[in-house]
């Protein structure tokens, strides 16, 4: 009987940077895996002589090493074929990012893993943010440092499953000091270069942001693909201010911002445009203020033209993941007609873990916003 083809999973734990434990917390899970039955074997790992991780690969397979001849010079390499000779199941691949010698098959191991992936094996791999495309250049700005190897997003993207393998600036600053990372004589130099305790804060929270960013993209595709699945989550916060043609929208507003800003939330701006009501010279100049402010704030401005209110706010907190609704209580306010009765219940059995916040007049005027 002939077995389906079935692609292999792919597991990457990444990190903020070298020592967070990226390479040691695979292996552990290569034990665990082993302890359970499953084939694994050791794809290509490199120890850095670290003690802990070279203790931690005893007890499992490792493939041997293919040897590469450059310039009269024996290199080793990841050895695919070999790995697919033997057929695990799961194979444990260090260092996705890694430029292979030019002698090679492939000219990067994330390549190689692809190759593994189609055969259907799992693998486990590991990789830094900083090697991410896409984040090349703010890395760079963080650190100073332009790095060369790196691999395409659709990697990360198309992962089954990507593990923050996460730890303090200040704990991977000891582990380094204690030489668990690098070599003595490389201690002080790191330490007053790529590993300073800014560059590991904005990398650490790159990392995290990253690993949110690709949950909710997936969150997103799983409901596309199923109109019965609903949203589980927003994994960023996003404030939505409701504005209207009342001169109180400018305060609103600024109120929403801070609210944003406290959040480190992204800021929406919406105005809802009735086309059977006519914009007077005044209001339309106010409503462009309106759009000036979000931009300096770095918001989005979002025209609706409808003349249901309430369908406004809903399809736009819908579209743009809202997870934060803020709105004026003045009853000259456009906004306010949704506030009364049942209208406010609506709003909330419309949108699903969304906070709706109510600004009174006399709170947006008092703290001289």
């Amino acid at each position: 009987m002939i077995k389906a083809h079935r692609r292999g999973k792919h597991k990457i734990f990444i990190g903020m940077s070298p020592g967070v434990g990226k390479t040691y917390k695979m292996l552990e899970e290569g034990h665990r895996l082993r302890s359970e039955g499953i084939d694994v074997v050791i794809g290509f790992l490199e120890t850095h002589n670290r003690a802990e991780t070279i203790a931690k690969a005893i007890g499992l397979e490792v493939i041997p090493r293919q040897q590469i001849i450059w310039e009269s010079v024996t290199l080793t390499e990841m050895d695919t074929d070999a790995i697919l000779k033997r057929q695990p199941q799961l194979a444990l691949v260090d260092e996705l990012a890694h430029t292979n010698v030019p002698n090679a098959e492939r000219e990067k191991r994330y390549q190689d893993v692809e190759i593994l992936l189609e055969a259907g094996i799992d693998v486990y791999s590991t990789v830094n943010i900083q090697h991410i495309e896409s984040l090349n250049d703010t890395v760079a700005k963080i650190t100073g440092v332009i790095v060369r190897e790196r691999i395409p997003d659709r990697i990360l993207e198309a992962a089954d499953e990507v593990i923050v393998v996460d730890v303090t600036p200040e704990t991977l600053q000891e582990r380094l000091r204690d030489g668990k990372i690098y070599a003595p004589e490389k201690i002080d130099q790191s330490l007053n270069n790529f590993f300073q305790r800014r560059h590991l804060i904005a990398l650490r929270e790159l990392a995290l942001r990253e690993i949110a960013d690709n949950i909710e993209d997936n969150l997103g595709d799983q409901e596309q693909g199923n109109s019965n699945v609903e949203a589980i989550c927003n994994i960023h916060e996003r404030v939505l201010v409701c504005v209207s043609t009342y001169p109180n929208s400018l305060q609103l507003l600024r109120r929403g911002a801070r609210i944003a800003g406290y959040m480190h939330a992204q800021l929406y701006v919406l105005f809802a445009n009735d086309p059977d009501r006519f914009l007077t010279k005044e209001e339309s100049l106010h409503i462009e203020t309106c759009e000036r402010l979000c931009k300096e704030f770095e918001g989005t401005f979002i025209r609706v033209h409808g003349s249901n209110p309430l369908k406004a706010i809903v399809d736009t907190a819908k579209e743009y993941g809202i997870t934060q609704i803020v709105m004026g209580e003045s009853q000259k306010s456009r906004w306010q007609i949704l506030l009364k009765g049942s209208l406010t219940q609506r709003i909330l059995r419309s949108l699903k873990n969304v906070d709706i916040h109510i600004i009174s007049t006399s709170k947006v005027g008092s703290d001289g916003i």
